[in-house]
């Protein structure tokens, strides 16, 4: 069954856009008044003897507990990625630093050393990218049982390049002023550049403002928040070393800055740490009660706690001071999950009716997109998904979720088509899954190995992911619930069931909990997933299957027709299934 279906969290791709300050006062969603007069960021400088690379494409290496080389061992052995033109392309490029979680402290790491040359530029071919990055995700696969440390960090070099093909890495900056002044991001380089729809355009023109401006913290903090949507746009993880330094640098040239951590905050939502996300959101808020990003992160991080009570208070907050794209889409979801449809619908398509830039057109769009598919409304979700298209051609969610709503009407050809297109680009789990059950579902003569190919590519991802200091568990309890190790999955996802409580990992843990033979510690997991009222045929679909399991059939038959009701193709494999069980308890 489909992994997730919930993309507006940020563990699940709805929440990762760039957020623009709106050029104009915008419609709220509540009706109240906004405050006047955000205070600025709070002052004071440090010295730094150092700057960090503002690098485009360096390669990631293998976390560990030291720091190491990773071309001390390479002539030991033949790299098992030397077959590919990355592999060549990555050796050339700084290799980033080790980078923690952006857990709760919120003091900076010491920066990094620099190299010693001036400039480095590496160009990929975007046309060579798709495939290739599917061929790089294999070779890292293979990595972690054939090979040693050395090679499996030769071959996430190779993958990371090919995750980020086209893409320019530019090399090093050194502040050869230390004296320089301080200068601060709205003279140089607007946040708003991020919403401009050409993420990579934005990213060279940081880079060169601080190669002209080494200082400049707010350019830096930026540039950090750029890599953390780059990493979520383009499914390459080894971005948040990336997005850590740059944040990083910005907090020693300007302690407490509020948009570096603001950004720090997205960071640790990206990598799943929603504890330390809520942290750094509240330390910005400190200095900048009107951060936008900063009220955006809290709702988040909120929500992925699982505390949706103090969520929707966030967000009636986040609505009163900063009324926007950002905060309504945030707005909307925290209803969705309290089963207020009509709301979030509302509120989602004033949003869209306020919406001025690309990315934000596509990412509103794409969320009205998923309600409609939800509630079972495929015409309404493939106009919604062609609206987004349209804004952004390229833009993911929205081509993966075209895709679901063609297999949901029965199109399967089309799906298979187009999440083909989705993978070969950007091999995330959840795509990967739910093409490796397009594939199943279809049942033509190699389909089966083609699926098994798909789950296998979710395994390297996942371990790419932790390399990089994402907490990948509940990728990994959804995916190898249903399609990979059993046992880990019920690991992976009591890991998670222990850090927080959502309706997502509630169900997560139930359906693990199921698949290993505990059906009655099950239940009451399931009974929590669907406790708020949120519309989810996958939720359904696992409780009457639990129910059904303890014997409980008339509840199971109940569970099960609600899902099928709700949206009877909710998942190629789950819906099938789903009738086959009402069809045996008749």
């Amino acid at each position: 069954m489909s992994p997730r279906t919930n993309q507006n969290a940020p563990e699940s791709g709805r929440g990762g856009r760039p957020e623009a300050e709106p050029a104009s006062p915008t419609p709220r969603a509540a009706e109240t008044t906004p405050e006047e007069g955000a205070p600025s960021a709070g002052a004071g400088t440090t010295r730094a003897d150092h700057e960090p690379v503002p690098h485009g494409e360096p390669a990631p290496r293998p976390a560990g507990d030291g720091e190491t080389s990773a071309g001390h061992d390479t002539d030991a052995e033949p790299a098992a990625c030397s077959d590919s033109a990355e592999t060549a392309e990555a050796a050339d490029a700084p290799s980033p630093d080790s980078a923690p979680h952006a857990d709760a402290a919120p003091s900076p790491e010491p920066a990094p050393e620099p190299a010693d040359t001036a400039t480095v530029t590496v160009t990929a071919s975007e046309s060579a990218g798709g495939g290739e990055r599917v061929k790089a995700l294999r070779r890292f696969s293979a990595a972690g049982g054939r090979w040693r440390a050395v090679q499996f960090g030769l071959c996430a070099a190779s993958l990371a390049v090919a995750l980020t093909a086209g893409a320019v890495v530019v090399g090093v900056v050194r502040d050869s002023g230390r004296t320089a002044p301080l200068v601060s991001a709205p003279g140089a380089v607007s946040p708003e550049l991020l919403a401009g729809g050409d993420l990579d355009a934005s990213i060279r023109s940081l880079q060169a403002q601080l190669r002209a401006q080494p200082r400049d913290y707010g350019s830096w903090a930026t540039l950090g928040l750029a890599y953390v949507e780059q990493a979520r746009t383009k499914g390459d993880p080894s971005r948040y070393p990336q997005a850590q330094r740059a944040l990083d640098r910005s907090l020693e040239i300007r302690p407490d800055n509020d948009a570096a951590l603001a950004g720090r905050a997205a960071l640790a939502a990206a990598r799943h740490d929603f504890a330390g996300a809520l942290t750094y959101a509240d330390l910005a808020l400190k200095q900048n009660p009107y951060s936008e990003r900063a009220l955006s992160s809290r709702v988040d991080a909120l929500v992925e706690l699982g505390r949706y009570a103090d969520a929707s208070k966030a967000a009636d907050l986040a609505d009163t001071r900063r009324p926007g794209v950002p905060v309504f889409t945030r707005y909307a979801y925290v209803h969705e999950l309290r089963g207020d449809v009509g709301t979030a619908r509302r509120v989602l398509e004033q949003a869209l009716s306020t919406a001025t830039s690309r990315g934000d057109i596509a990412y509103v769009a794409t969320a009205l997109g998923q309600l409609a598919w939800n509630q079972g409304d495929y015409r309404t979700a493939l106009d919604r998904y062609a609206r987004a298209l349209a804004a952004d051609e390229n833009y993911l969610p929205a081509l993966e979720g075209r895709a679901r709503a063609q297999a949901a009407r029965g199109d399967t050809a089309d799906a298979i088509r187009g999440m083909e297109q989705v993978v070969d680009r950007y091999p995330l789990p959840q795509p990967l899954v739910e093409l490796g059950e397009l594939y199943e579902a279809r049942g033509k003569e190699g389909d089966r190995t083609k699926a098994r190919d798909q789950y296998t590519l979710v395994d390297a991802w996942v371990s790419l992911a932790r390399t990089n200091g994402v907490n990948a568990d509940l990728d990994t309890a959804l995916a190898a619930a249903d399609h990979g190790d059993r046992v880990a999955a019920l690991k992976a996802a009591r890991a998670e069931w222990a850090r927080r409580h959502t309706v997502h990992t509630a169900d997560a843990l139930a359906w693990a909990l199921h698949v290993n033979g505990h059906d009655r510690e099950a239940l009451p997991y399931a009974r929590q997933a669907t406790a708020t009222g949120y519309h989810n045929a996958s939720f359904l679909y696992h409780r009457g299957m639990i129910e059904r399991a303890v014997g409980r059939t008339d509840q199971a038959r109940v569970s099960l027709t609600a899902a099928l009701r709700l949206n009877p193709g909710f998942s190629p494999l789950g819906a099938r299934e789903a009738r086959e069980a009402l069809e045996a308890m008749k």
